[in-house]
């Protein structure tokens, strides 16, 4: 692979970097960047800004809206977006369930469900977790029974990222409670406000609502909301969790979080000089960053492989385990060079209420709430360890 970029690419990124700069809102790219908290308006109105445009999507072909670029362009996308403090549009429509819609989905879905992703209209959640099953997802048993043209559901999902602003859900529900537990599962897409539903806060050690519990008591779903085969849902929801760990690895936005840290490290001090020129903490800083390097080239690899029409394999769970490593490495670090400043928790200025934090650095002010919003990342997606059991059992043969 050549890692130089060409003439023609280096014209995209000067003219990505310049709608960007044109396009998104300072204060918006402040929030990302000082590391404050997002609220439903702040990520709705970047989607539906990059959407109008196709660019909510990089990586949809655009004979279903999206721009159609190749795997160096949608990583200059990301580097760019990252750079200047762009969010994140959120992967649930986008990069989960619209992948699994253009492969195994009804034209009827696909005309009706992928443009909504696309524009932002619609926000989805992921129903796959539930007490007692997480990491060993097949042992769900949120069940879906047959009444006439409708499933009517029933049971909990937990750790529902954003399920409080949902319009929908993909949900994987016990259709064959005799079958194989995988052979049992099918994949079903829940209007969130269908009757029955009742969604409750989970808050978290950052003193955030970012997770809920969502509550099932017969709720009908329409037969025609269910994606492919009955009972063939875990083929469905594997399909996914390989794109979903893919963009775990969250590269371009680690890189600018290393700047970040560099600059921290930067402006303290230790034994009278700064604590980047600190032997050891230079050592810790530049182990993370060669990883990183390594890190970007094997997801170029891999996405490069998915141009070529190749799904992404069991290498998304390598991305996967390091590129979470990384992400809970550098915040780690951010905490041990500002110290004790990184205590306090700050939530109004986390939320935006105060410009400035009641601890005199604003810096320093959210990194303990950061830090502990990253312990999950090793978590989520599937944890780290059952991605070291399928690199052995799929890679290595094991």
């Amino acid at each position: 692979m050549d890692l130089n970029y060409t003439p023609a690419e280096n014209e995209f990124r000067a003219a990505i970097r310049a709608w960007l700069a044109a396009n998104l809102p300072r204060a918006l790219s402040d929030k990302v960047l000082q590391h404050k908290r997002l609220n439903r308006d702040d990520y709705v109105s970047w989607h539906r800004l990059t959407g109008a445009r196709g660019w909510s999507a990089p990586a949809w072909p655009a004979g279903y809206g999206g721009p159609g670029w190749n795997a160096i362009q949608r990583h200059i996308w990301d580097e760019e977006c990252a750079r200047i403090g762009a969010p994140l549009v959120l992967p649930f429509g986008v990069s989960m369930v619209a992948p699994v819609l253009m492969k195994y989905g009804s034209d009827a879905q696909k005309q009706h469900y992928l443009p909504r992703i696309l524009d932002g209209t619609d926000w989805w959640c992921q129903g796959y977790s539930e007490p007692g099953a997480g990491s060993d997802l097949a042992s769900l048993r949120t069940r879906a029974e047959r009444s006439g043209d409708r499933y009517v559901v029933n049971g909990q999902k937990t750790w529902t990222t954003l399920g409080q602003h949902a319009d929908m859900m993909f949900c994987l529900v016990r259709t064959d409670g005799d079958a194989k537990k995988q052979e049992g599962i099918s994949f079903l897409l829940i209007d969130m406000k269908s009757p029955g539903i009742t969604v409750r806060p989970i808050i978290t050690l950052d003193e955030d609502h970012e997770v809920n519990e969502v509550f099932f008591e017969d709720v009908e779903v329409p037969l025609e909301n269910l994606v492919g085969e009955e009972n063939r849902g875990w083929t469905y929801a594997k399909y996914l969790l390989g794109h979903e760990r893919t963009g775990i690895a969250r590269v371009a936005s680690s890189k600018r979080e290393l700047v970040f840290l560099k600059r921290l490290a930067l402006a303290q001090h230790k034994n009278g000089k700064p604590l980047l020129h600190d032997p050891v903490f230079a050592a810790k800083v530049a182990s993370v960053e060669i990883d990183l390097m390594a890190l970007e080239v094997t997801v170029l690899r891999v996405v490069a492989n998915e141009t070529q029409g190749r799904g992404p394999g069991p290498e998304a769970s390598l991305l996967k385990i390091k590129g979470t490593e990384i992400q809970q490495a550098l915040t780690e670090l951010m905490v041990e060079a500002i110290g004790p400043l990184a205590a306090p928790f700050d939530v109004p200025f986390l939320e935006g209420e105060r410009a400035h934090s009641i601890a005199g650095d604003d810096d320093a002010a959210p990194l303990a709430a950061y830090y502990f919003n990253f312990r999950k990342t090793s978590i989520y997606g599937g944890s780290n360890e059952i991605q070291k059991n399928i690199i052995a059992q799929m890679m290595l043969g094991l």
